[in-house]
């Protein structure tokens, strides 16, 4: 059985562990890395936590006899799929990175697209009351805005008090757009803020600032490893691992 470790975290890598479940002699292990305390649930056996980094990630494929390592982390886990290419250097086993294409602007549109979330954060106005859609580990970057209102959007509740002007809701995608524009409503926002993740699940909050006609501040994907190989869906994936693993 030839040994697929599938960097989860994302609805395509839910789709892609049911796939990779139905190939024959592939045994797939997904790793999640314990963000959440109850991930969607997966179609093949499911570690959860950490590596210990680079090195461990290379112990970890090394001495479980990893053939390939399929990198469907987050847009924004730019350390993961870090260590995901230089695991694949360091022991000579490939490497294929699945990312969901990004967001475009469509008419009607008010995006200010900015490289990072500090940027993000500098580029609210004062007095701005703003919808963050850009997770729990984003508010440490809006800490010093105390000059506006922001209402930041988490999977779980934080585990202590963020900020007096940062108030904290929870909800987990896929999301309605007519929801989003009644949040939005409700919240008074004044701006969206979010990260070019790509997908469906998260795209509501665009659509209802578009239709409320509030400018939006979009972060840019981190850039990928050097070199990487990237493919853009879970077929290209499936079709990927399937290349990789067939016999010679």
């Amino acid at each position: 059985m030839k040994h697929v470790l599938l960097l989860a975290g994302t609805a395509e890598a839910r789709q892609l562990a049911e796939r990779l479940a139905e190939v024959k002699g592939v045994r797939v292990t997904a790793s999640l890395a314990g963000a959440t305390s109850k991930p969607a649930a997966l179609a093949v056996p499911v570690r959860s936590g950490g590596f210990g980094g680079e090195d461990g990630l290379v112990r970890y494929v090394e001495a479980e006899d990893v053939a390939i390592i399929v990198d469907a982390t987050h847009p924004f886990a730019a350390r993961m799929s870090a260590h995901a290419a230089a695991a694949g250097r360091q022991t000579g086993k490939p490497v294929v990175h699945l990312r969901r294409p990004e967001w475009r602007a469509q008419d009607g549109d008010n995006w200010r697209v900015v490289p990072d979330l500090a940027s993000a954060a500098a580029a609210l106005p004062t007095g701005a009351r703003a919808f963050l859609g850009t997770g729990g580990g984003s508010a440490k970057d809006f800490m010093e805005r105390t000059d506006t209102s922001l209402t930041l959007r988490t999977i779980e509740p934080p585990s202590a008090e963020i900020a007096p002007h940062i108030r904290g809701i929870t909800g987990r995608p896929p999301f309605d757009t007519e929801e989003e524009k009644a949040l939005l409503l409700l919240i008074g926002a004044t701006h969206v803020v979010a990260k070019n993740s790509g997908g469906a699940g998260g795209y509501a909050k665009l659509a209802a600032a578009r239709a409320l006609r509030l400018p939006v501040i979009m972060v840019a994907r981190p850039p990928m490893p050097e070199g990487a190989e990237t493919v853009g869906d879970v077929h290209a994936a499936v079709a990927q691992v399937r290349q990789v693993l067939a016999p010679n």
